[in-house]
């Protein structure tokens, strides 16, 4: 008989024998499993910083996993080869069992363990059993997702993470519903929760040409941000390049994301970034209360962390993030 999966906002009813959107969450004998359980088909070790997240253990090394599938279907994806990949045609899969992880990230002498490049929502339990067990090794666990997801297996999840970056791909509801297959409510519920639980949350967005990069559009979602979440919380501005269905449109023109990261600036967000091209000054931490330049960044290497306990050393303000 079917079933249906409460795991997201899309509550997909399976018949036997199918999946949902996802790809990868089946109806196995009356049964709802998440078919890669286990498997990851990417498994590697990334500076902290490429998550993104700038104000997390900067200049660290974090393990870095991903199973196939997505439960949304941004025609813009920048890593559709494994998150719009069927499982059954998907790149060849590990054997990483949960309790594997902690031994592997410490072989790698990481002290953190990121579920990202596809998005850990999908493959839930997967991503659920290597926080405990990393979280009970000593290990922090980080979240790279779009966050669309429903609240109890949100707040489950965020019981054992540390932090984590969820886009917000632009701040209207059509937007995604004509780009990425969804809807805008439950990702601003996920931010907000993860927020509300403690975790260290960083916001990306991708800017892209014509699509959701008018200055009305980058300062509604600023100013969402400044309002929800609080100004302290960094926001990324990244560069599309053409990829998937989206291959007509340009990349992201420099000057485009100078105004965006302006905008916000000027809305009173604290720390605003931009990401997949080099800005002058666009990718360092600066204290909000006297400007001190705290980490500069050359890439994603770390040139100079000035900061003191997580403080400016010149005017003693405390910034927003994990720094030890």
């Amino acid at each position: 008989m079917p079933i249906q999966c409460d795991l997201c906002p899309k509550a997909c009813v399976i018949a036997p024998g199918q999946s949902g959107e996802c790809r990868i969450r089946v109806n196995v004998d009356g049964r709802l499993l998440a078919v890669t359980y286990g498997h990851p088909c990417a498994v590697h070790v990334d500076p902290v910083e490429k998550k993104p997240l700038f104000h997390f253990r900067p200049g660290t090394a974090i393990l870095s996993l991903a199973t196939v599938g997505c439960n949304l279907h941004c025609r813009n994806c920048q890593n559709w080869e494994i998150s719009q990949q069927d499982p059954e045609t998907a790149p060849p899969a590990y054997d990483l069992p949960p309790a594997d992880l902690p031994r592997i990230a410490r072989r790698h002498e990481c002290a953190s363990v990121a579920y990202t490049y596809s998005d850990p929502v999908v493959f839930y339990e997967y991503t659920l059993d290597c926080c405990r067990e990393a979280h009970e090794a000593g290990l922090d666990n980080v979240l790279v997702t779009a966050g669309y997801v429903n609240e109890k297996p949100m707040r489950e999840l965020c019981a054992n993470v540390a932090a984590a970056n969820i886009d917000l791909k632009a701040y209207s509801d059509a937007f995604y519903r004509d780009i990425c297959g969804a809807t805008l409510r439950p990702v601003l519920n996920a931010l907000v929760l993860a927020k509300s639980l403690g975790v260290m949350v960083e916001v990306t967005n991708l800017v892209i040409p014509t699509l959701n990069d008018s200055d009305g559009m980058i300062r509604d979602l600023c100013r969402w941000v400044a309002r929800n979440l609080g100004r302290e919380t960094p926001l990324h501005f990244s560069r599309f390049t053409p990829h998937y269905r989206m291959r007509a449109l340009p990349p992201t023109p420099a000057p485009t994301l100078d105004r965006a990261r302006s905008i916000a600036l000027a809305e009173g967000l604290h720390h605003v970034y931009i990401g997949n091209v080099a800005r002058p000054g666009a990718s360092d931490t600066t204290c909000p209360s006297c400007g001190r330049v705290l980490v500069r960044r050359r890439g994603y290497t770390i040139v100079e962390n000035a900061l003191e306990d997580g403080c400016c050393p010149d005017c003693h303000t405390e910034v927003y993030g994990t720094w030890n």
